[in-house]
């Protein structure tokens, strides 16, 4: 019913980011995005005439962790001093610590190229601003790190893994580690100053995100392979314009989502292949009070065919929703016969988040056996939060406008279940030719939803 185009309409040169100080210039592309909501063009930069830095040149050497670190560092400063450039990961084996990317640099991986990140937490210290499911604070830094960037990329078709040796051991839910969750809790309900939210310690082991692009305007992730991550894989985070194309994630453990939008604002997620254990793309808005201060909905999201070869859900949205979601658009994807997935779409929030949903349509998706159902709306979820943390304020998510179309599943426990609150049900949602060949329980089940529509061919 729809498509996608992407047209490059407009090269714009920025003399204030020469790529060569005199001749070259960074340019930018606008894609244009059809899509059954308004959305502005996505801008993302263009790095083809800019000029190659090659790590090796900076010291770099493969299997050691400190030239090659600080020759990244090196290079990234200089293609951002010399106002734009490509930092160049040769082929080989690269170990480095953290990486902090600055505006108008590409990190390129030529194929054939690794960097295997640290396993050690010290190497992602000095802390920076990030986040923990939804709540801002100082933690370790993410493995690659971007903030306030414009102009930046990070692609080729080499791999980034994680070394997973410590960060697999803090997947557990250790006494230590839920008494950290609550103490940060505690300082985002109260409105404490983020820079007194101090979170690195010997025993909370709050695991960093893989890539964070935080506060970002204009970027792009492109062609890679990602292997492993201590914690969400992919987060865009406060940032807008951002372009996720042609990217293989592989991840297993706990938390380790494929991409989780976060207050994003004109993102396009295309073609891209995911093998997780946990959600695929979880779409995320903030977490109650800190959510509430940012105020920033995510908004105009679109994926398009993207493949699931393993994963919990296709397309989550919330728990933490508290700035709102809307304007998404998922297209013309694919699930693995063995994907393991729980739903196609699982919308979850609770009492404590706020916040609203609306204007989500999903489109022309053939699934195969799913252990509940194609569609999962749920506003009393709360996992382990439940009782290891108290309610400081009630707000109600407001859901609406839930649009599925032409999708077919072989195997479901139901095709639908949607409970909402009685003080604010659910409204609209829209079922259209939306099938299973075989159904384990009951077709659809709606508690507290109103103007929901079933049509079928």
């Amino acid at each position: 019913m729809y498509k996608l185009i992407l047209i490059n309409i407009t090269i714009v040169s920025l003399m204030l980011f020469s790529c060569s100080r005199k001749e070259d210039t960074i340019k930018t592309i606008n894609i244009e995005i059809e899509a059954p909501f308004e959305m502005d063009s996505i801008t993302i930069p263009d790095f083809e005439n800019c000029k190659e830095l090659v790590i090796t040149d900076f010291g770099a050497q493969e299997n050691n962790l400190e030239t090659t670190t600080q020759a990244i560092s090196k290079a990234i400063n200089k293609a951002n001093h010399i106002g734009g450039g490509i930092v160049l990961i040769p082929k080989g084996e690269w170990l480095t610590g953290t990486i902090h990317l600055k505006s108008n640099v590409n990190l390129y991986l030529e194929e054939g190229a690794k960097l295997i990140f640290s396993e050690n937490p010290k190497d992602y210290l000095p802390t920076v601003l990030t986040t923990w499911e939804g709540m801002e604070c100082y933690n370790y830094s993410p493995l690659i790190y971007a903030y306030q960037c414009k102009n930046i990329a990070i692609s080729g078709k080499g791999v980034v893994e994680a070394r997973m040796d410590v960060w697999q051991k803090w997947f557990s839910r250790s006494a230590s580690h839920l008494k950290s969750l609550k103490q940060l809790y505690k300082l985002s309900s109260t409105n404490t100053s983020v820079k007194d939210r101090r979170m690195v310690s010997d025993t909370s082991h709050l695991r960093p995100q893989f890539i964070q692009f935080n506060r970002c305007e204009n970027v792009l992730l492109q062609g890679i392979t990602i292997h492993n991550s201590p914690f969400w894989t992919i987060h865009p985070y406060l940032s807008k314009n951002v372009v996720i194309r042609d990217v293989l994630v592989y991840s297993r453990g706990r938390n380790t989502d494929g991409i989780d939008p976060e207050m994003v604002q004109n993102i396009l997620i295309e073609k891209c292949v995911f093998d997780v254990q946990d959600d695929v793309i979880a779409v995320k808005a903030g977490r109650n009070q800190d959510a509430w201060r940012l105020n920033t909905p995510t908004k105009n999201l679109v994926i398009k065919g993207c493949k699931v070869k393993n994963g919990h859900q296709f397309l989550t949205i919330g728990s933490e929703l508290s700035g709102g979601v809307e304007n998404v658009f998922m297209d013309s994807c694919s699930v693995d016969n063995d994907a393991n997935l729980k739903y196609l779409l699982y919308v979850k929030t609770n009492e404590r988040r706020g916040g609203y949903v609306k204007n989500i349509y999903i489109n022309n998706i053939d699934v195969d056996n799913v252990d509940y159902g194609i569609l999962g709306i749920e506003t009393d979820i709360f996992y382990q939060w439940r009782n290891l943390v108290p309610t400081y304020e009630r707000r109600l998510t407001n859901i609406e406008n839930i649009y599925l179309d032409n999708i077919h599943a072989k195997q479901v426990k139901f095709i639908a279940k949607a409970f909402g609150e009685k003080e604010l049900p659910i409204r609209g949602v829209h079922l259209n030719n939306v099938k299973a060949d075989t159904v384990n329980d009951t077709e659809y089940v709606f508690e507290n939803t109103i103007d929901y529509e079933i049509q079928t061919k």
